[in-house]
C-alpha cells in the first residue's frame, strides 16, 4: 500500500513539471496504474490524484488534457463517492466556463464519468447521487440560454445519462422496494421536463433536435403523469400553431416520442392524428415531410391505435406521393412518344430535366416521406392486401417515372414490400377455391404486370445506376412472386439487361444485380420465350465469366448454367438449334475450370457449369470432350472440389445424350469408392447417387473388380445411426442386384447381416423400409443359391422364432414386427409359388398352443401384409383362426388379429366384408376389435370397391355412434369420416343432419368424423365441406363439455391441414374459441384421496385444446387474427395450469418472431408471469416429479425470454431491462439462460412445434 502511495506521489510531482513531456508521461503512467485491478488508493492519495487530474484538464497542452480526461474513466471505480461528486461538480462548473477548450474537454470528461459509473441495475447509491448532481447542474445550464454551445453539450450529456441510467427507474419504483436510483431520478423527471420543453422553441434548430432526443429517452421511463403533461403540452402547442417553424418541431417531437415509446403514445393518438392531418394541408413542404414521418412512426409503433386512421393516412400518402408542383410529367411522356426513344429524344428530355430542376424545390422530401409511410403501412397490414392492389399499386406504378433518384428508390422499396407481402398467400391460394376470383391479390398483380414493365423498361437504360438497381430488385421480386408472369415481356427487358452488362460505366454491384435478376428470370420462365434473344443475351454473359472480379464471374457462371438448360432443354423436344452457341459457351467456362488460382466459389460454379454444358451439349463438343473429362478427374482428387465434381459427374452420367465416360471410369470408380470411407455425410450421399447412375447407365464398361471395391465399403454405411445414408446405400445395392445379378453372390454376409439388423431396428420406417423391401425383391429374383426365398425368410424371422420362448424375443420392438411382416409379404409377392405354403405355416403357428405370443403376432401381421395385395381365400381356416385369436389373453395378439382381418378383407372384399359386418352385428364382445378391422378396410380399399357396401356399413356404424365406450366411439367416428370421403355428396348431409341429435355422444362422434374427412391434400369433398363446416363449428358452443373438446380438435385439424376451410369463418368462430381459454371455476372440484385432498379441473382438456388451436392459427391464419385480442388470452394462459403454461411459452416465442411490434407493446404485462415462473421455488419436501416439472417449466419460460430478447428495440423496455439484470444477478437463472442460448445456437432456426 505504502509503495503504491509513494509511486503515485512521485507521478503527481512530475505532473507539476514545467516540461510538457514530463507531464504527459506521468499522466500516461498514472493511467496505466489506474487500469490495474489490484490498485487501492488511500484517502490522501485519492484526494491528491483527483485534484491533480482536474487541474490538468486546464493544462496548456492539448495532449496532456486528453490523457487527463481518459484517466477519469478508470478513476471513478477506484475512489470514494464524495471524490466522484467533486469531479462531477468541477466538470459541471467548467462546462459553464468562458473558455471554449475547457468547456469541450469538461464535456468529454462528464461523458467519460457517466459511462464508467456502476450500472443502474446494481442499485448503486453512488450512481444515484452522482446522476442527481449532474442532472441538477445540467438542467440549470440548459435553462441559461446565453451560450448555445453550452446548451448543446449539456443536452447531449443529459441524453447520454437518461439513456444509460433511466432505463429501469420507473419500473423499479413501481415494484416493491424500488431502488435509491429509481427514486432519485424519478424525482428529477419533472424538472428535466420543465427544462427541456422551452428548448423546443429555441432559435437554434440544433438545440431543438437535441431536446427532442433527450425527451425521447425521458418518455421511456417517466411516470404516467409526466408523460401526460408532455403530450398535453405538445397538443396545446400544436393547436396554437404559433409559427410554422415551432409547429414543425412539435411534430418532429411527437414522431420522436412515438419511435422511442410507441406503446405509450397510442392512447393519445385520437387527439394527435386530426392535428397532423390538418397540417398536411398547410403549404409548407418541410412541415408535410415531418407529418408523414410522424404517420410512419405511428404505423410502425402503434398498429392497433392507428387502425381506424389507416384509410385517411393512405389517402394523404397517395395524394402527396404525386406532389411535384414544379414539373410537368405529361410533356415528358408526349416527347417520349414522339421521339420513339431516339438518342435525340433522350437528349432533349435531359435538357428539359435540367430546365426544371430548382435548388429551392424540396417537394421531393414530401414525396419521399409519403413513400416511406406507404411502405410502413404495406409491411404491417397484410390484411389489407387486396385494397393495396386496388388503390395503392396503380399509383405506385404510375410514380416509377419519379425524376428524383432518392424518391424513386423509396417508391421501388415500397412496391417491393408489397410484393413480399403477397408471397405467403400462394400456399393458401392453391388450397382454397377462390383462386379464380378477381380480387385475389395474385390475380390482381398479374393484370398489373404489363403496366409495371411499361413503367420500368425505359429506366433499365438510364445512366443512373441506383435507378437500374432498383428496377432489377423489383423485377426479381416480381418474378419470384409470380413465376412466368414476364413471359410476354422478355423482348422489352432484354435490351435493358444487355445494356447493364455491357455498359462500361456499370459498377460491379450493378452487373451482379443484373446477373442475379437474369438467373431468376431464366429459372422462372419457359425456355421457349428466351430462344429469340439468346443471340443478344449470351455474349455479354460470357464476357462477365472473364471478369476479373470473382463475384461477377461466379454469378455469370450460375446464369450460364441456367442458359445451357434454356438453349437445349432435355426434358422436352425443342426445335431451337443450340450448336452455334457452343463455341461461345465452352471456351470461357473451360478457362475458369482449368484455373487453379481462383476463388473457391468460382471453382465450384465452373465445375457445375461445365457439368451442365457436357450434360446438355456434350454431343456438340467432339474432340474437346475427353480433355475436359480429364480435368474433372483431377478435380475429383482435390479435397476442396471433390463434392461439387461428384455432383457434376452424376449430372453428366444421367444425361440422355449418353456421354462417353468410359475413359475416366477406370481411374474414377476406385476414387468414388474411397469417398464412401470419408467422414463427410454430404460426400457419401452424393457418391452413392453417382455410383447408382453409373451402374445403371454404364454397366457394360465396369469391371467386376471395380464393383467389388465399392461393395467392401457398403456394410459400414448401413446402420440405424443414419437412416438416410442407409436408405441410399440399399437403393444402390438394389440397382446392383438388377444390373449385375452375378456380383450379388459376392455380397458379403456382413452387408446382409447389417440389413437384417436394420429390419429388426425400432427406428426403421418410411423410405428406408421401402428401400429394403425393394432390395429383398430384387435379391430373391437373382436366384442366387445362398440367398433364396427360404434362406431369406429364415434370417428375417429368426430372432422371433429363436427357441420359441417369449424371453428370447422380448428384445424386439413392436415396430420391428411390422417391418419383418412387410418384408415377408414383399418376398412372397416376388415368389407367388411359395405363398400357399408360407400362409399355411403362419396359420399353423397361430393354432399351435406352444407358440409364443411374439410368433403369433408376427404370423398375423405377415398374413395381413400378404392378404392386402393377394387373395388368401384358399386358406379355409383363416376366418376361424382370426376369430379365435380375438379371445386370446394377449392384447398384442388380439390387436394383430384385428389388423390381419382388416387387411385380408382389403384383398378380398367380396368374401370378407359381408362376413365382418355380420360379426360386428352379432358379437358385442368383439365389437371393438372388429371395428378396428373395418377401419383398416375403409382406409385401405379403393373407393370403387367399397361403393356397393357403403349403405350397409353406414347403417351399422350409426347403430354404434352413441356407444358409451369412448374408445369404440372414436373408431366409429374415424370409420364414418373416411367413409364419407368415398361418397361425400350423399353422406356429408347425413352427418350434418345428425348434429341435431339429442345425444351428446352422437354429436361428438359426428364432429370427430368430420375431423377425419379433412386431409392436407386436395380432395373432392373440400368444396362441399367448405359450405357446411360452419354448421359443425357451431358445436363449439355446445352445452356438453366433451362435444366442445372434440369440436376444438376438429377446428385445429382444419386450421392445420386446410386453412382455406375456416379462414372466412374466423370472425364468427374466434369468440367461441377464446371463450374456451377461460378457467371455469364451476368445473374445478376437490377429490378426497385418503387423508389428502386433490383438486381436479374438468375443464383443463378443453382449455388445452383451445390453446393448441390458437397456436395452429398463428401458423396458418395470422393475417385474420386481431393480434392484441389474441395476446390477451396468451397472457391469461401464462398464469394457468402447468400444461397450458408450457404451451403459451412456446406461443410467446413464436409471436416474438411473427409480430414483434405487438409483443413489444404488451411486454410489461407479458414479462410478469415469466418472472414469476423463473423465480418460483419448489417446496423442500416435494417429490422428484415436482422438481422435474418445475425445472422444465423454468426452461420453457427462459426459452420464451430468449425469444423476446431477439425483438428489435426490446432493450428500450424498462421491464425487460430490469428482468435481464435480475437474470444476470441470480446465478441459477443466469446458468439456465446460458444453457438455453447454447441450445438455440446449435439448433436450426425454427421455433415451430410439431404441429406446424
Amino acid at each position: 500500500m505504502a509503495s503504491v502511495s509513494y509511486h503515485i506521489s512521485s507521478l503527481l510531482e512530475k505532473m507539476t513539471s514545467t516540461d510538457k513531456d514530463f507531464r504527459f508521461m506521468a499522466t500516461n503512467d498514472l493511467m496505466m496504474e489506474l487500469q490495474k485491478d489490484s490498485i487501492k488508493l488511500d484517502e490522501d492519495s485519492e484526494k491528491k490524484v483527483v485534484k491533480m487530474l482536474l487541474k490538468l484538464l486546464e493544462d496548456k497542452n492539448g495532449e496532456v488534457q486528453n490523457l487527463a480526461v481518459k484517466c477519469l474513466g478508470p478513476l471513478v471505480g477506484k475512489v470514494k463517492e464524495y471524490q466522484v461528486e467533486t469531479i462531477v461538480d468541477t466538470l459541471c462548473t467548467n462546462m459553464l466556463s468562458d473558455k471554449e477548450q475547457l468547456r469541450d474537454i469538461s464535456s468529454i470528461g462528464l461523458k467519460t464519468v457517466i459511462s464508467e459509473l456502476p450500472p443502474a441495475s446494481t442499485g448503486s447509491a453512488m450512481t444515484a447521487n452522482v446522476c442527481k448532481k449532474i442532472t441538477a447542474q445540467l438542467t440549470g445550464a440548459i435553462g441559461k440560454q446565453e451560450d448555445v454551445s453550452v446548451q448543446l453539450e449539456a443536452l447531449d450529456i443529459l441524453s447520454d445519462m437518461l439513456s444509460r441510467y433511466q432505463r429501469i427507474s420507473f419500473w423499479q419504483l413501481c415494484t416493491a422496494g424500488g431502488c435509491v436510483l429509481g427514486g432519485t431520478l424519478y424525482s428529477f423527471h419533472s424538472s428535466i421536463l420543465n427544462c427541456l420543453l422551452p428548448q423546443l422553441t429555441s432559435p437554434r434548430l440544433a438545440v431543438r433536435k437535441r431536446a427532442i432526443i433527450a425527451l425521447g429517452h425521458l418518455v421511456l421511463t417517466c411516470s404516467g403523469n409526466i408523460f401526460s403533461e408532455l403530450t398535453e403540452h405538445l397538443l396545446a402547442e400544436l393547436k396554437r400553431n404559433e409559427s410554422t417553424s415551432t409547429t414543425r418541431t412539435y411534430i418532429q417531437c411527437v414522431a420522436g416520442i412515438s419511435r422511442q415509446a410507441g406503446h405509450r403514445i397510442g392512447e393519445h393518438l385520437e387527439k394527435i392524428i386530426p392535428l397532423i392531418v390538418r397540417y398536411c394541408n398547410v403549404e409548407d413542404d418541410e412541415l408535410r415531410e415531418y407529418c408523414f414521418q410522424a404517420f410512419e412512426s405511428f404505423v410502425r409503433r402503434c398498429p392497433k391505435e392507428i387502425d381506424p386512421h389507416i384509410p385517411n393516412v393512405m389517402e394523404l400518402c397517395l395524394k402527396y406521393i404525386t406532389f411535384d408542383p414544379n414539373y410537368n410529367y405529361d410533356n415528358e411522356e408526349e416527347e417520349e412518344e414522339e421521339m420513339m426513344e431516339t438518342e435525340n429524344g433522350e437528349d432533349e428530355e435531359q435538357e428539359s430535366d435540367d430546365e426544371y430542376s430548382d435548388d429551392d424545390d424540396i417537394s421531393w422530401k414530401v414525396r419521399r416521406s409519403a413513400a416511406k409511410c406507404l411502405e410502413a403501412i404495406v409491411s404491417s397490414r397484410h390484411d389489407l392486401l387486396q385494397d393495396f392492389y386496388k388503390t395503392l399499386s396503380p399509383v405506385l406504378i404510375s410514380r416509377f417515372k419519379e425524376r428524383e433518384e432518392n424518391v424513386r428508390a423509396d417508391i421501388f422499396s415500397a412496391y417491393i414490400s408489397l410484393l413480399k407481402q403477397t408471397l405467403p398467400i400462394q400456399s393458401w391460394l392453391h388450397a382454397s377455391d377462390a383462386s379464380g376470383k378477381d380480387d385475389v391479390p395474385l390475380t390482381m398483380l398479374q393484370k398489373q404486370v404489363p403496366n409495371i414493365v411499361k413503367a420500368l423498361h425505359k429506366q433499365l437504360k438510364e445512366k443512373s445506376i441506383k435507378s437500374r438497381q432498383g428496377c432489377f430488385s423489383l423485377l426479381t421480386e416480381l418474378a419470384n412472386v409470380l413465376p412466368g408472369c414476364l413471359a410476354d415481356h422478355i423482348p422489352a427487358l432484354v435490351p435493358g439487361i444487355v445494356f447493364s452488362l455491357a455498359d462500361k460505366s456499370s459498377s460491379s454491384n450493378m452487373r451482379i444485380d443484373t446477373l442475379s435478376f437474369l438467373h431468376v428470370l431464366l429459372c422462372n420462365h419457359q425456355p421457349e420465350v428466351f430462344h429469340p434473344h439468346i443471340k443478344s443475351l449470351l455474349p455479354p454473359v460470357v464476357t462477365c465469366i472473364g471478369d476479373p472480379f470473382y463475384k461477377i464471374t461466379s454469378e455469370a457462371l450460375l446464369v450460364t448454367q441456367q442458359l445451357v438448360k434454356v438453349i437445349r432443354p432435355l426434358d422436352k423436344s425443342c426445335t431451337f438449334d443450340a450448336k452455334p452457341y457452343v463455341k461461345d459457351l465452352f471456351p470461357g467456362t473451360l478457362k475458369r475450370l482449368k484455373a487453379a488460382d481462383i476463388d473457391q466459389e468460382v471453382k465450384e460454379r465452373a465445375i457445375s457449369c461445365m457439368g451442365q454444358i457436357i450434360c446438355n451439349l456434350g454431343d456438340h463438343l467432339s474432340t474437346d470432350l475427353q480433355p475436359t473429362l480429364k480435368i474433372f478427374l483431377e478435380r475429383l482428387k482435390n479435397e476442396i472440389t471433390r463434392l461439387t465434381t461428384v455432383k457434376a459427374l452424376t449430372l453428366i452420367a444421367s444425361s440422355p445424350l449418353k456421354i462417353n465416360l468410359r475413359p475416366i471410369l477406370g481411374e474414377g470408380f476406385p476414387i468414388l469408392a474411397s469417398f464412401l470411407r470419408k467422414n463427410q455425410r454430404a460426400l457419401k450421399l452424393s457418391t452413392l447417387t453417382a455410383l447408382d447412375i453409373l451402374v445403371k447407365n454404364y454397366s457394360d464398361s465396369l469391371q467386376p473388380a471395380m464393383i467389388e471395391s465399392v461393395l467392401t465399403e457398403l456394410p459400414a454405411l448401413i446402420t440405424e445411426n443414419d437412416m438416410h445414408v442407409s436408405q441410399v446405400a440399399i437403393m444402390f445395392l438394389t440397382t446392383l442386384a438388377k444390373v449385375y445379378p452375378s456380383c450379388i453372390s459376392k455380397i458379403s454376409g456382413s452387408v446382409l447381416a447389417e440389413i437384417f439388423q436394420l429390419v429388426h431396428s425400432p427406428l426403421l420406417q418410411g423410405g428406408a423400409l421401402n428401400a429394403i423391401i425393394d432390395f429383398f425383391q430384387a435379391l430373391v429374383l437373382t436366384k442366387t443359391a445362398t440367398m433364396g426365398y427360404s434362406e431369406l425368410m429364415k434370417q428375417l424371422t429368426a430372432p422371433i422364432y429363436s427357441s420359441g420362448s417369449a424371453e428370447a424375443s422380448v428384445m424386439l420392438h413392436k415396430q420391428a414386427y411390422y417391418s419383418v411382416a412387410k418384408c415377408v409379404a414383399a418376398l412372397s409377392s416376388a415368389c407367388p409359388k411359395e405363398v400357399p405354403a408360407i400362409a399355411n405355416q403362419f396359420i399353423q403357428d397361430v393354432k399351435n398352443p406352444k407358440s409364443s405370443s411374439a410368433v403369433k403376432v408376427l404370423a398375423f401381421l405377415s398374413l395381413a401384409e400378404m392378404g392386402r395385395t393377394m387373395n388368401l381365400s384358399a386358406q379355409r381356416e383363416l376366418k376361424t383362426v382370426i376369430l379365435e385369436a380375438f379371445s386370446s389373453p394377449s392384447e398384442e395378439v388380439k390387436s394383430a388379429a384385428s389388423y390381419a382381418l382388416g387387411n385380408i378383407s382389403v384383398g378380398n372384399l367380396k368374401e370378407y366384408l359381408p362376413f365382418m359386418l355380420k360379426e360386428i352385428g352379432s358379437q358385442p364382445k368383439r365389437q371393438y376389435l372388429l371395428l378396428h378391422s373395418l377401419k383398416e378396410v375403409i382406409s385401405s380399399s379403393p373407393a370403387n370397391g367399397l361403393k356397393p357396401y357403403v349403405e350397409d356399413i353406414w347403417a351399422l356404424l350409426f347403430k354404434h355412434c352413441e356407444c358409451t365406450e369412448e374408445g369404440t366411439r372414436s373408431v366409429v367416428a374415424e370409420c364414418l369420416g373416411k367413409l364419407t370421403v368415398v361418397n361425400p355428396s350423399e353422406l356429408l348431409p347425413r352427418l350434418k343432419k345428425q348434429l341435431s341429435s339429442g345425444s351428446p355422444h352422437a354429436r361428438s362422434t359426428v364432429v370427430t368424423a368430420i375431423k377425419f374427412t379433412i386431409a392436407d391434400q386436395p380432395q373432392p369433398i373440400d368444396a362441399l365441406l367448405k359450405g357446411c363446416i360452419g354448421d359443425f363449428l357451431k358445436t363449439l358452443q355446445d352445452p356438453d363439455l366433451n362435444v366442445r373438446r372434440v369440436a376444438l380438435a376438429m377446428f385445429n385439424s382444419a386450421a392445420h391441414n386446410k386453412p382455406s376451410l375456416i379462414r372466412d369463418l374466423l370472425n364468427a368462430v374466434l369468440p367461441s374459441l377464446y371463450n374456451e381459454t377461460n378457467v371455469r371455476r364451476e368445473l374445478i372440484r376437490e377429490v378426497e384421496m385418503g387423508p389428502f385432498k386433490h383438486t381436479v379441473d374438468d375443464g383443463l382438456d378443453v382449455r388445452k385444446a383451445a390453446f393448441e388451436c390458437m397456436y395452429t392459427l398463428l401458423e396458418s391464419c395470422l393475417d385474420r387474427l386481431d393480434i392484441y385480442e389474441y395476446l390477451n388470452h396468451v397472457e391469461d394462459g401464462l398464469k394457468d395450469h402447468y400444461d397450458i403454461r408450457m404451451l403459451t411459452f412456446i406461443m410467446l416465442a413464436r409471436l416474438s418472431t411473427l409480430c414483434p411490434s405487438a409483443v413489444l407493446q404488451r411486454l410489461e404485462r407479458l414479462i410478469e408471469p415469466l418472472r414469476a415462473t423463473c423465480s418460483t421455488k419448489v417446496k423442500a419436501g416435494s417429490v422428484k416429479q415436482e422438481f422435474e416439472k418445475q425445472d422444465e417449466l423454468k426452461r420453457s419460460a427462459m426459452r420464451a425470454v430468449a425469444a423476446l430478447l431477439t425483438i428489435p428495440e426490446v432493450e428500450k423496455s424498462p421491464a425487460m431491462a430490469e428482468f435481464s439484470s435480475q437474470i444476470r444477478s441470480n446465478p441459477e437463472m443466469a446458468s439456465l439462460f446460458e444453457s438455453i442460448q447454447k441450445d438455440s445456437a446449435s439448433l436450426p432456426t425454427s421455433e415451430s412445434m410439431d404441429m406446424s
